[in-house]
């Protein structure tokens, strides 16, 4: 079954609105645990506006479940990464001002650049994962760096859901089967909410996990957190 990874990075937002510890960023990341998420997943940025480089080193120190890092592999990313040793580290394309992952990496261009940082960071025991749109080409480059996994970028996915999702899933189908027949692992996330996750997972082949925050910690406004992951949990059951 899927594995459903919860990010975190949306409590830390919060809590550096006011300032303080409240809501205390451990706490949460040790109750998505016990309320059944089997990742925890953060994205720390250079400005540390939500998730923190110490709440990561401090993260890592009281989970037992899967830990994913995401981020762009800047120096201080990377550094960080290397200090902590996480379960996984997903590479994604941000630039440092943006709100959100908003396109894959062009695998294409970029494939000896991260062919270097997949090699390094594997080196050191940790699994890699390259985000990615749909391209074909993307996905072949990707396994040319020598990745273990991708994730897709469902944003596209989501936003076309609500209007025909019979064409909005097309281009991931299309996507997992060509990661699989490279034998890549395949992850996704973005956007993906109660609405839209079970259909993606039933008709995506092959996806071993995928990485919800933003939508599972706004439900869990309405809903409670234990509530909220269980509900998503449900929508990746087979």
């Amino acid at each position: 079954m899927t594995r459903l990874s919860v990010n975190i990075n949306k409590i830390a937002t919060l809590r550096n609105a006011r300032g303080g510890n409240i809501p205390d960023v451990l706490s949460a990341a040790v109750n998505c645990q016990r309320f059944g998420a089997q990742g925890i997943t953060v994205h720390p940025r250079p400005d540390e506006r939500h998730i923190r480089y110490q709440d990561v080193r401090d993260i890592k120190q009281i989970i037992k479940t899967e830990f994913n890092i995401e981020g762009y592999p800047s120096e201080s990313f990377i550094s960080l990464v290397l200090s902590v040793l996480p379960d996984q580290v997903t590479l994604v394309p941000d630039p440092p001002g943006a709100i959100t992952s908003n396109q894959g990496w062009d695998t294409v261009s970029e494939k000896p650049f991260l062919s270097e940082v997949v090699a390094l960071l594997q080196s050191h025991g940790i699994r890699t994962s390259l985000f990615v749109g749909t391209l074909p080409a993307h996905i072949e480059h990707a396994k040319m760096t020598g990745t273990d996994r991708i994730e897709l970028y469902t944003e596209p996915y989501a936003a076309g859901y609500g209007e025909n999702r019979e064409k909005a899933i097309a281009p991931f189908v299309k996507a997992a089967a060509v990661a699989n027949g490279l034998g890549l692992g395949l992850n996704a996330g973005h956007d993906l909410n109660l609405d839209n996750l079970k259909y993606f997972a039933d008709k995506i082949p092959g996806l071993l996990e995928v990485s919800i925050g933003h939508a599972l910690i706004s439900d869990a406004l309405y809903y409670g957190l234990e509530n909220s992951i269980q509900m998503y949990r449900r929508q990746l059951e087979p």
